[in-house]
């Protein structure tokens, strides 16, 4: 697992947001075992505490569960899953609105700008934006 920290945030934030991108992207599969928090303190190369930090808030958020002594594993409910996807979308939603609201475009021109960007991207990697 490779996390790019930043300087802004909290590691235990951006770990957090590691695993919902991965959730959302399906590389981390629903009932999947995580790595214990000594093992993914040891891949990132930070505290243990922060790690502990972070599962404890992916627990918090539903995100991941352990049971007993168990290793914790993805979340298996969809309403937690879909609640990530929605989330992250959301975010770069507002990031883009903000910043492309800033130099005045015209709302109907942007989602034409977005359709073929979208389009072309999807096509660049060999798949359909509508999949």
């Amino acid at each position: 697992m490779i996390v790019k920290f930043n300087n802004r945030d909290p590691v235990y934030v951006q770990v957090v947001r590691h695993f919902k991108e991965q959730i959302a992207r399906g590389m981390l599969e629903p009932g999947q075992e995580v790595s214990s928090r000594r093992e993914l303190a040891s891949q990132l190369k930070i505290n243990p505490n922060t790690v502990q930090r972070a599962y404890k808030e992916m627990e918090e958020q539903g995100l991941i569960y352990t049971e007993k002594n168990s290793p914790s594993k993805i979340t298996r409910d969809e309403d937690v899953l879909h609640r990530v996807r929605e989330e992250l979308i959301l975010e770069a939603v507002d990031t883009f609105v903000t910043s492309v609201r800033s130099i005045n475009v015209p709302v109907d021109e942007l989602l034409e700008l977005v359709k073929e960007k979208y389009d072309y991207q999807s096509d660049e990697q060999g798949g359909s934006a509508h999949d």
